[in-house]
């Protein structure tokens, strides 16, 4: 692998994204064959966020390759809870670790953990940004019910604005050539312009509705979401969003036979239950190609050298994060690096929030 880190899955070139779906596969047709593949090593999981299946999916994956994990799912049994810094706890883990599992609810954490610690880092989802390995899921799943990451009609329903599985998703599957994205929201909740920026960019088609039944008919790929009540300022404010998008088997009529439901998890009332039993509903079986794709990048990562020290990244710009999700509004040691994004923008390397200078 070219990078150190996966804070992002667009960090992997495509040929690296096509070799670790074909590992995956590889592991899943013969997973005897792996089971001593990390003996000796360690993962650290490090879950400042509640997890279930991303946590598990870690822990398992490199239980079955034959290593061991360390770390903790509440910061309040860490010494989080005494104030210690981010930069401090990844140097710390990275002595212990040979690799580290990030989830935090501030966004650009994983980016700035990378920048302290000694071994490789894995986004495992930070705030309502990014979750490249929920993407890597996807992309398994994909590749496997459908035989192909190109030429899709990908429809992507509820928080949009907060769903950091839907960022991953279309940032990633925006690179593949012919793809197009039905984007359906509330007004509240539509993605945020950076990922219409991304889908811009790459030539992609988009649209955006405000009625799931009116998507289903051309699409190839529905990938529900929940209303994610954590991102939410007040239980009002999600009241007003949760129950305005539900799948239901009436509304699977108008779909395509070979239409492929995925959903990160966990479902709230998105979903009826009713649908689990349609041969269309991928979204359990999403879950164990996750851990097989997760198995694969934890090899293919770890087959770097060992432990290096992270270089010390300067300040870009003398200017602040505007966005008050961002990790650099708790963690204020953190150097300021922005991306010049043309005139008076600037973009947060961390947490990709746009910044005016004036």
């Amino acid at each position: 692998m070219k990078t150190r880190n996966v804070i992002d899955l667009t960090d992997l070139t495509y040929s690296e994204l096509k070799d670790i779906i074909l590992l995956a596969n590889r592991i899943k047709a013969d997973p005897g064959k792996y089971a001593d593949a990390c003996r000796g090593k360690i993962l650290a999981t490090l879950f400042y966020e509640p997890s279930t299946r991303t946590q598990m999916s870690f822990q398992t994956a490199m239980l079955r390759l034959g290593g061991t994990i360390i770390g903790f799912d509440n910061p309040q049994n860490s010494s989080v809870a005494k104030g210690e810094s981010l930069k401090d706890t990844v140097t710390v883990i990275g002595g212990y670790a040979d690799i580290i599992a990030i989830r935090h609810p501030s966004e650009g954490t994983a980016a700035a953990a990378a920048m302290y610690s000694p071994v490789p880092v894995v986004n495992a989802g930070d705030g309502g940004h990014l979750h490249p390995t929920q993407t890597l899921t996807d992309v398994v799943t994909l590749y496997n019910e459908i035989g192909r990451l190109d030429h899709m009609c990908i429809g992507l329903c509820g928080d949009l604005k907060n769903g950091r599985t839907v960022h991953s998703l279309i940032k990633t599957m925006s690179t593949f050539e012919g793809n197009k994205f039905v984007l359906i929201s509330t007004p509240e909740l539509s993605v945020p312009q950076y990922i219409k920026d991304i889908i811009n960019a790459s030539r992609c088609d988009y649209v955006e509705v405000s009625g799931l039944a009116e998507a289903m008919p051309e699409l190839d790929v529905l990938y529900m979401t929940r209303i994610q009540r954590e991102r939410f300022n007040s239980e009002e404010e999600y009241r007003k969003q949760n129950g305005v998008f539900v799948l239901d088997k009436e509304k699977l009529k108008a779909a395509k036979k070979t239409m492929k439901i995925l959903h990160p998890l966990p479902r709230v009332d998105e979903i009826d239950v009713e649908v689990d039993y349609d041969e269309r509903a991928k979204y359990f079986e999403q879950t164990v190609y996750g851990m097989y794709g997760r198995m694969a990048l934890i090899l293919t990562m770890l087959q770097k050298e060992g432990k290096k020290p992270s270089p010390r990244v300067l300040p870009t710009h003398p200017f602040h994060c505007n966005n008050p999700r961002c990790i650099t509004q708790t963690e204020k040691y953190l150097p300021s690096v922005f991306t010049e994004a043309g005139g008076d923008m600037l973009l947060c390397r961390y947490c990709d929030g746009r910044t005016l200078i004036y």
